[in-house]
């Protein structure tokens, strides 16, 4: 790579270069930032230093393997869209395989193609129209709370991550939040465990003659969502057999199990835990995510939050959302644009070197891992402008082939290619619908107490919550 001119940090014995990318990121995370939108050095120190040493396309070392971190989005592009079936996904493993399984995030091949398809069915077309009931029946359940926090300081962000737990779990589950609520709890906590050991390198074996407490609790933790998980799917089976239901259902977990009792397209129970485990996490952390910096910006720019308003006002008063309507909010698709841009809730996308091939002028070899880092193009002033850190949703008016002159990889917060995350129409519903209801009722603005500190939790997130001041509107939209 060297000799290709690819630089990056000198490998370290035994950890590569993780212990220097834990020490900046823990520097940052300790450190406050003005309010500013000109984040990647908040949130990807190393990323943002190592750019300007060593360029746009770096090696790094995570332990004994080499990572090619990739910022160019021409080559984004070709890896995304792998059109030579060499860029695949990394094989899972320790804590993220006991949050993601062998689900459709990780597969690869047939399965991957036999989950892809009963996912796309779930979140698209008729059936993403049909979760609408329960994402409103969310919202107004979450609003009718918030009348005990009006003029007073409230954490919205906990308050969104109620509520995409509960619209993920009827939409998706058939079950209210209360029978999801251990489940995310456990999800939960292991998400931290991985957050605390994403840079930890142990030798491999290491961990079958020595666990640490981490691994310990991740194992219980795994073992106690399974339970857990299980018990609704055999809920679901035993109405059917029993004569009780007529079908398995068309929400997600129906659709999986109508997938599991197909005997020309047969998917496992274990396939059918790893694809749940999957959507009420991905389902759940990336619309919370979105849904929490969307109204930080819109209460940082109240001229924004009173334009959408407006046009939630004309469409909808006094109704709420509808499918065929929330397609016409113009201004809205705007705003989540720019705030998908700014804060988009994944930031990495990784993938594996299959066997040797062509990127760019690159020639890479097989084995080696790619790391795109999808934050730098979104603030890269070459593709957006000077005022690339700015909150201007105008950069969308014309939709996003336009604002990114055609060049897609330059905007991906949820990927691109075959891969594309295939909940981001959920998503991106979800949180219109949810905007639309609080901009019918109410006005916001940011808290003095709130601390500007994205960071990165597997998604970007406010690292103190987002602590906003509630103002209700009279029958006339009017404060």
């Amino acid at each position: 790579m060297r000799l290709q001119g690819i630089r990056g940090p000198s490998y370290r014995f035994f950890h590569g270069n993780t212990k220097e990318i834990v020490s900046k990121k823990t520097e940052a995370m300790n450190s406050s930032m003005e309010l500013s939108h000109d984040i990647l050095a908040k949130v990807q120190p190393h990323i943002a230093a190592w750019i300007h040493i060593y360029g746009r396309n770096f090696l790094t070392w995570k332990g004994p393997k080499a990572e090619l971190i990739v910022t160019e989005p021409e080559l984004i592009k070709e890896i995304l869209t792998d059109k030579n079936k060499c860029f695949r996904k990394i094989k899972v493993e320790g804590y993220m395989k006991k949050l993601l399984g062998d689900g459709l995030v990780t597969s690869e091949g047939n399965k991957w193609t036999k989950l892809r398809k009963v996912a796309n069915f779930s979140f698209h077309g008729e059936s993403l129209k049909s979760m609408t009931p329960a994402m409103v029946a969310g919202v107004e359940m979450m609003l009718e709370k918030w009348k005990s926090y009006e003029g007073k300081e409230m954490d919205v962000f906990e308050e969104f991550r109620l509520l995409t737990s509960e619209v993920i779990s009827r939409a998706a589950f058939g079950s209210n939040y209360l029978e999801g609520k251990s489940i995310f709890e456990k999800l939960m906590k292991l998400t931290i465990l991985i957050y605390r050991n994403a840079f930890k390198y142990r030798l491999p074996g290491i961990s079958k003659l020595f666990k640490s407490s981490d691994e310990i609790e991740s194992e219980k933790l795994e073992n106690e969502i399974h339970a857990s998980l299980m018990k609704i799917i055999e809920k679901r089976e035993v109405k059917v057999m029993s004569g009780e239901g007529e079908s398995f259902g068309n929400d997600f977990l129906g659709l999986l199990l109508k997938a599991h009792h197909d005997t020309t397209n047969r998917i496992s129970v274990q396939d059918i835990v790893d694809e749940c485990k999957t959507f009420y996490f991905a389902g759940q952390e990336t619309t919370n995510g979105m849904l929490a910096w969307t109204v930080f910006l819109l209460a940082i720019h109240t001229d924004w939050q009173e334009e959408a308003r407006k046009e939630v006002l004309q469409l909808f008063d006094p109704q709420t959302p509808s499918p065929d309507v929330i397609c016409r909010l113009k201004c809205m698709t705007m705003i989540t644009n720019e705030s998908l841009r700014l804060y988009p809730p994944v930031i990495g996308i990784t993938r594996g070197v299959a066997k040797e091939v062509r990127l760019g002028k690159y020639v890479l070899p097989a084995g080696l891992q790619v790391r795109i880092a999808n934050m730098v193009p979104h603030h890269d002033p070459q593709l957006w402008g000077k005022d690339v850190n700015e909150f201007r949703p105008e950069r969308f008016s014309d939709g996003v082939a336009q604002a990114t002159d055609n060049n897609a990889a330059s905007f991906l917060p949820f990927g691109m290619g075959p891969r594309t995350c295939v909940g981001f129409n959920f998503a991106i519903n979800e949180v219109k619908i949810a905007l639309a209801m609080i901009l019918q009722r109410y006005t916001f603005t940011l808290s003095p107490s709130y601390v500007h500190s994205p960071f990165q939790l597997l998604t970007l997130r406010p690292q103190h919550g987002l602590q906003i001041m509630l103002c209700p509107l009279n029958d006339q939209g009017m404060q």
